[in-house]
């Protein structure tokens, strides 16, 4: 297994979105949609199923496209507690490497410290998290009734970006960005979600929602 990189800015700039489209795990229209994302610094998570599914790498990714002058703060890098890191990230991104019950790593949090960090991150703060899910309903089942996050604060996470990883989940063939969804919202722990991008995977093509639309497969995938 790859040893897990000690610290998010140590690689940011280890694959692009750019490089990402080259390889196929994304199109030239999802990557401009998570590109407009971190410019304009907006909330986003990253979620997958199975381990070693690329959502730190897609993570990196999109936050190397925030303005410059922006700050990235992680959780579990050094000994700063949550409401130092919330300072220090202000006009910027707050990092959570993984909403998880597994205390494996630094960084890997769940309950009380993930309450912690919505509550506190006010709103010159945006958040970034990883988290295993199967989609953005499971994600916010965890977020919102697994660690007991409130509605409002959950709300401050505006897109979803679900992976899919080809082949064994220890040695995959191929990533893809399987869905990007804007969260309008969240009521009773359920993300008001709108579909954006997808893969079709019978196709192998990344599809806009309103390419969709026009062809009558809006709400598919």
């Amino acid at each position: 297994m790859p040893e897990r990189p000690r610290s998010i800015q140590v690689i940011a700039k280890e694959l692009r979105l750019d490089d990402l489209v080259a390889n196929r795990t994304m199109s030239r229209d999802i990557a401009a949609t998570l590109r407009d994302i971190a410019r304009e610094r907006r909330s986003f998570i990253v979620l997958a199923v199975p381990r070693l599914a690329g959502k730190s790498t897609v993570l990196r990714a999109i936050l190397a496209e925030r303005p410059s002058s922006s700050p990235v703060e992680t959780v579990g890098e050094g000994d700063a507690d949550i409401d130092e890191l919330v300072k220090r990230s202000a006009a910027g991104y707050l990092v959570i490497p993984e909403i998880t019950q597994s205390a494996a790593m630094p960084g890997y949090i769940w309950g009380s410290d993930v309450r912690r960090v919505f509550r506190t991150a006010k709103e010159n703060v945006s958040l970034a998290a990883t988290l295993h899910a199967e989609g953005p309903d499971d994600a916010f089942a965890q977020i919102c009734k697994g660690c007991g996050v409130p509605d409002t604060d959950a709300s401050k996470i505006a897109f979803a970006v679900a992976l899919r990883s080809l082949g064994h989940w220890e040695q995959p063939t191929r990533r893809v960005v399987a869905s990007v969804h804007e969260i309008g919202g969240v009521e009773g722990g359920r993300p008001k979600g709108r579909l954006i991008h997808r893969w079709d995977e019978g196709r192998d093509v990344f599809v806009s929602a309103t390419n969709d639309a026009a062809s009558g497969r809006a709400g598919r995938g």
